[in-house]
């Protein structure tokens, strides 16, 4: 599945939702992501947390990141929904 990934693909955590952030490239020999998440900063995620990659866009398996990746993503979308 990485070798479908790219460099600038936007990362979703569910099809027909609200684009969290996007790869900033691959590590790990393919194996990892570094993914900018809005508000969150950079994380390191591992392929075996990508559920598909399609069409420019990669979608995370909310069950398989880390905590920190976890809190990032739900801070993601905050700036533009304050309340």
């Amino acid at each position: 599945m990485a070798e479908h990934i790219q460099e600038g693909d936007m990362v979703f955590v569910a099809d027909g939702e609200d684009g969290i952030g996007s790869v900033r490239r691959l590590l790990d020999g393919g194996h990892a992501l570094l993914v900018y998440i809005e508000n969150g900063g950079d994380f390191e995620i591992p392929v075996s947390a990508v559920r598909a990659v399609h069409s420019g866009k990669v979608v995370l398996d909310l069950d398989h990141l880390p905590t920190p990746v976890l809190e990032a993503i739900g801070n993601a979308r905050k700036s533009e929904y304050p309340h």
